[in-house]
């Protein structure tokens, strides 16, 4: 089967390798039909993770059951399923949360390493109950690939800020997690949003989702609009040591800043230390993908959430080194690709 792989950073390649097979009694194989480049995939192709060996590459996919072990229930060969970016054995006390993260083996992410990529022919899955949701009706591709990792995200991300009815909130970044955060702040009943990201286009892509869009720095804006006091809920897309210095200079006193996805902090900036005193809530995970499908969903076939506008591009499996350099490009055309198989 092909899956794409990554030698040293900046270097995609499509490699051939042996068909993904069982991965136990409990466990799936799925022919992937399309899966995406997360900005997390980035940070393998940017240096930012060590390579001490080729990594199968990718963690977002849907496609088809064409396998499944004896002990799975709720999926059949022939269905057509997303697959959880992050895995958990699904068993154990902390996957009876559906979360993940809290997962007592330890969570796996796929084409970290640890599991198979997911930008793959085929996918082994295990504990494909856990793992795999089958795709509702209502929910179309892009959809369906946003519920397995970025939609999923922001959400998480948004609700770990505290946002109340009315509130202002602030998102720094504007990738598709920035934008999944902006549209699910919305949602969960945020007064105004302001979205920030140096790059116009992506501004206006969030302004579609109803954002008011701030070009950083963004700090004055900020005071200005909330009298001087800051943000009630403040969401860091981003990553770095710049934007969660922002976000920490303009959450107000007794508000929280979320932080979604790997952080670079190193050293921790000082102004966390400063937050010490006006009771700010800091919190930094990754998200309970599992546990916000019952939520989600409902959300998207209804229509309360859009989650359209945020793929901009489609290329096929075997243009993945172009796809990598188009998205790290972080332009304003260029938000998401989807890879077909």
């Amino acid at each position: 089967m092909r899956t794409v792989v990554i030698d040293a950073p900046g270097q995609i390649r499509i490699d051939t390798v042996a068909d993904a097979t069982l991965p136990g009694p409990d466990g799936a194989v799925v022919a992937v039909e399309t899966t995406a480049i997360c900005g997390s995939d980035l940070h393998f192709y940017e240096g930012d993770y060590p390579l001490p060996q080729p990594v199968p590459l990718g963690h977002e996919a849907l496609g088809t059951v064409v396998e499944v072990g004896p002990d799975v229930r709720s999926v059949r060969v022939g269905d057509r399923v997303l697959v959880s970016s992050v895995a958990g054995c699904g068993s154990c006390a902390g996957c009876a949360t559906r979360d993940p993260v809290t997962c007592v083996s330890g969570p796996r992410i796929f084409g970290s390493g640890a599991l198979g990529g997911a930008q793959s022919d085929l996918l082994a899955v295990p504990a494909a109950d856990f793992q795999l949701l089958p795709i509702p009706d209502g929910i179309d591709d892009e959809a369906a690939l946003l519920l397995t990792d970025n939609l999923a995200t922001g959400w998480a991300g948004a609700q770990r800020a505290d946002i109340t009815p009315g509130a202002t909130v602030v998102v720094f970044g504007l990738g598709a997690v920035g934008l999944c955060a902006v549209g699910s702040a919305i949602a969960q009943g945020a007064g105004t949003v302001f979205a920030v990201d140096p790059v116009a286009g992506r501004r206006a892509r969030a302004a579609g989702f109803g954002a008011t869009p701030l070009e950083p720095p963004a700090l004055a804006a900020v005071f200005d609009a909330t009298d001087g006091r800051g943000a009630a809920s403040v969401i860091d897309a981003v990553g770095n040591d710049t934007t969660m210095t922002d976000a920490l200079t303009c959450v107000r006193a007794g508000g929280t800043v979320s932080v979604v996805g790997v952080h670079d902090l190193n050293p921790f900036p000082f102004p966390a230390l400063m937050n010490l005193v006006r009771s700010v809530t800091l919190r930094m995970t990754t998200a309970p993908v599992q546990r916000t499908w019952p939520e989600l969903v409902p959300l998207i076939t209804s229509g309360r959430l859009d989650t359209s506008g945020i793929f901009t591009h489609s290329m096929p499996l075997d243009e993945a080194q172009q796809a990598y350099a188009a998205v790290a490009s972080r332009t304003a055309d260029c938000v998401k690709v989807a890879l077909q198989l």
